[in-house]
């Protein structure tokens, strides 16, 4: 009972000293009071409120997403081939990186993935 009460103490004053740390650290990298403020009708603003944004590189973000999230689910086929081998986990597993592959040499072809 006294090892849980003490790691649940410990656990808290780390936690406090993390949050008096970054708090401080905010405060050195406080900005002025025209970049505080809010921006109202008739002021003139600090900056450009609109930033350019490259459609292509959301493009590549996106088919990195899909892609990540299938590599993801070839994992269980990895865990099935260790469970014992089968022409089935085979021709699952086979199946799914062929369309995987063509997927990808679409996303290619298109000139989905060129940056520039």
């Amino acid at each position: 009972m006294m090892g849980v009460l003490l790691s649940g103490l410990v656990a808290f004053l780390l936690a406090i000293i993390v949050s008096l740390i970054g708090f401080s650290i905010a405060l050195c990298f406080a900005g002025d009071r025209e970049k505080n403020s809010a921006f109202e009708c008739g002021f003139d603003p600090y900056s450009s409120a609109r930033l350019p944004f490259s459609l292509r590189f959301f493009l590549l973000a996106i088919v990195f997403l899909i892609f990540d999230v299938e590599i993801v689910l070839l994992f269980p086929i990895l865990a099935a081939i260790g469970m014992g081998f089968t022409f089935r986990v085979l021709l699952t597993g086979s199946i799914f990186l062929v369309i995987v592959l063509g997927g990808l040499l679409l996303e290619w072809w298109e000139g989905a993935l060129d940056w520039l």
